[in-house]
């Protein structure tokens, strides 16, 4: 994990907007699909639009327990009607006759000749007698036929990640199965002489590979499918062989640490011996060194060593890619928050700086963010303290009580 965060080193440093844009602009989403019941679905990337074949709601039921009535019948004062059927969810009534009411409650078709539903609270029983306090408007308290959905309708697009409240739509319609694309499959590896796994005795100079469970943690989230490649040598010849390898295999590789200008850092000139390298270094902190290229048709991201630098970076830049990839249509740009600063930033930097913050509501209901004390991108405690990340743009001083942009890890964790 040998990355470093320091000077730019002579190379001119990519904007963050114009490296995603790249990114996203040479991302190919995979082919291949299949079916799958629509109970497990869920964060799978729909291959096809879904219509509905029925209507929703498919009669005109009742929004509310209540009472079905005619309006008519309360014109001149009249108030009393005669309560001559109940009609629960999952039964059908007769038509109303003139004076009459019916007992409902919600969801259960509205009989015909009704045309309002007074709501419980605004009545009194007597015996069958119905006596109504507040008369409805006509249409009051009735969900139409068809208000939700109609008969061939979208109801669902390609390229939607789908969320829960997609499978409940799926099914309030009666799809049972739906198209979704493959997972993606993605090769990952790390590099450094100094990685061991955790279970293993650590020697002198050497630390655990932590960038190994959390670069997988963050991919199981999206549903990738990984190739673990393993922990690979400081040399050139085995960074070209996992790359070589990875290629092959997946549809994207991913690595981490090795894509510095160190001696040991051999990332670079193994993906410039095997294709082509698109981009590198961007104007961030943390994470500034960023490779992105491509080894044949496959695509290829390494991220820095360092694993702060590692989190970031893929929040920012592999998330949208990887979500590209797999289909997802749409803007994969996360919306900010804005919040109130609970802290002083009076050295602004040239780079975009992506700080490790906590959000949090105040005593008098205003959200403050603080940030962690430490800068370094090797503190990886601070990213479970925090709960998302304080954008503070190039240039920028932030003054306590000033207004910050936050991004929370709820949107760029799933």
């Amino acid at each position: 994990m040998s990355d470093c965060d320091c000077g730019s080193q002579g190379a001119a440093l990519k904007p963050l907007e114009e490296a995603i844009e790249l990114m996203l602009a040479r991302a190919r989403p995979i082919s291949g699909s299949e079916r799958v019941a629509t109970a497990e679905a869920l964060d799978r990337v729909l291959a096809e639009a879904q219509t509905s074949p029925i209507t929703v709601p498919a009669w005109d039921n009742s929004a509310m327990d209540g009472y079905a009535i005619r309006t008519a019948d309360l014109s001149e004062g009249q108030n009393r009607l005669r309560v001559t059927q109940r009609i629960p969810a999952g039964s059908s009534g007769e038509p109303l006759g003139a004076g009459e009411a019916a007992r409902i409650f919600t969801g259960a078709p509205v009989p015909p000749g009704a045309d309002a539903v007074v709501m419980q609270e605004f009545c009194e029983r007597d015996g069958d007698t119905l006596i109504v306090k507040r008369p409805p408007a006509p249409g009051a308290n009735i969900r139409r036929a068809g208000e939700d959905i109609e008969t061939g309708a979208e109801v669902l697009a390609a390229g939607t990640r789908l969320a829960p409240q997609h499978l409940g739509l799926a099914a309030s319609v009666g799809i049972a199965t739906l198209p979704v694309k493959r997972r993606l499959k993605v090769a990952i590896f790390s590099s450094g002489d100094e990685l061991v796994m955790p279970g293993e005795t650590l020697a002198p100079g050497q630390i655990y590979n932590s960038n190994h469970f959390t670069l997988s943690g963050l991919l199981r989230r999206l549903g990738c499918e990984i190739i673990d490649l393993g922990q690979v040598e400081d040399n050139f010849e085995a960074t070209r062989d996992a790359l070589a390898r990875g290629a092959g295999e997946a549809d994207l590789v991913l690595a981490s640490g090795g894509v510095s200008v160190g001696e040991e850092d051999h990332v670079k000139p193994a993906v410039e011996a095997l294709g082509t390298l698109d981009l590198w270094k961007i104007a961030i902190r943390p994470g500034k060194p960023v490779a992105f290229g491509h080894i044949g048709e496959t695509p290829f991201i390494g991220a820095p060593g360092n694993p702060v630098s590692l989190f970031v970076t893929f929040c920012l830049f592999m998330r949208p890619f990887i979500l590209r990839q797999q289909g997802v249509s749409g803007d994969l740009v996360p919306p900010m928050l804005s919040a109130e600063a609970a802290f002083d930033w009076p050295k602004p930097d040239k780079r975009r700086e992506f700080v490790r913050a906590r959000l949090e509501t105040g005593p008098d209901g205003a959200a403050r963010v603080s940030v962690y004390p430490s800068r370094s991108s090797g503190v990886l405690s601070s990213v479970v303290w925090a709960n998302g990340l304080v954008v503070i743009r190039e240039g920028q001083v932030v003054r306590r009580g000033e207004r910050v942009d936050f991004l929370p890890f709820s949107e760029l964790l799933q």
